[in-house]
């Protein structure tokens, strides 16, 4: 019988990537103690600097609450060339300490646009319309991008590399997803499959669809509520990414639209045996994370008999 391994991380205790979002953090010690007290086995490892960079450091703070390291996310702003070198610097030195202390399965190097850089895709998260695209020749030099961090990453620690699509970046939509794997290597760039950001990002479409729709490049999960009447009223109200955060768009799991028995399902016909993170995006002082973080392991027993 399979077993749904369930990981957490820590922007599910406040710690985003997003200057906009930055405030007092909980510190890396206490949010792994939490992690394992509410019934997590794996975790990611945050912005550079939030835990220990030191290998031999990040090491034992894992081994001491038997805990796996699953990725971390690196953001570059991919449609600029000039970005590009810097990118791939940053997105192999975080994949060193990676596989420095990599387990069983291996982490991935998560690579994502810079969201929340540009104000039109941050003003319009969640009601992308085409003309806001990237166009023909910066999909070029976004792909390019993309596939350039991938190989350096996989030839420097041989570490393999997902993206993952994201609001308020330039890979939000269906369609945009679409376009970044038509356009990138397949054996070197995977997705990481979040099922929030494909809710919000699609305007509610069925994440199962999306799941079916791209399950050749799909390497990775990441577990994401969306709530409904907030996404509905963030589009009439024309929130921002932000404040659309601020209010709970991504909610506890089983809170939202995202039909998760069906996605376990999926998964099992699928053959998926790698790790699920749950992410429940907050910003710093927001709710109260802990308790989030149980009650979101509580709901995926509730309803793991789906998966196994």
């Amino acid at each position: 019988m399979p077993t749904l391994r369930v990981g957490n991380a820590p922007c599910s205790w406040g710690t985003l990537e997003f200057e906009e979002a930055k405030g007092k953090q909980i510190e890396f010690g206490r949010m792994l103690d939490e992690l394992v007290e509410t019934g997590y086995t794996g975790t990611e490892l945050g912005d550079w600097g939030y835990m220990p960079t030191d290998p031999a450091a990040l090491t034992a703070e894992l081994k001491k609450r038997s805990l796996v390291m699953l990725g971390a996310f690196v953001p570059v702003a991919l449609k600029y060339r000039a970005c590009h070198e810097p990118g791939i610097t940053n997105a192999v030195k975080t994949a060193r300490l990676l596989a420095a202390v990599a387990t069983d399965p291996k982490p991935y190097l998560v690579l994502a646009d810079n969201n929340g850089s540009d104000a039109q895709r941050t003003r319009h998260a969640g009601r992308v319309t085409p003309d806001m695209s990237l166009t023909v020749d910066e999909w070029k030099v976004f792909a390019d991008g993309a596939n350039n961090v991938a190989h350096a990453v996989l030839h420097e620690t041989g570490l393999r590399t997902v993206f993952h699509h994201h609001c308020a970046g330039y890979v939000e939509t269906p369609q945009e997803i679409e376009r970044l794997l038509e356009s990138t290597d397949p054996d070197l760039l995977g997705l990481v499959f979040d099922t929030g950001h494909y809710s919000y990002g699609s305007g509610g479409a069925d994440v199962v669809e999306g799941l079916e729709q791209f399950k050749d490049r799909i390497w990775y999960i990441h577990f994401k509520d969306c709530q409904p009447e907030v996404a509905k009223q963030a589009r009439a109200d024309g929130w921002d990414y932000f404040e659309a955060l601020r209010h709970g768009v991504f909610c506890e799991l089983g809170k939202g639209c995202v039909d998760f028995p069906a996605v376990l399902r999926w998964l099992k016909a699928a053959g998926y045996d790698g790790y699920t993170l749950v992410e429940q995006d907050i910003l710093p002082g927001m709710g109260a994370p802990k308790e989030s973080a149980r009650r979101n392991r509580e709901y995926l027993r509730s309803i793991e008999s789906n998966y196994a």
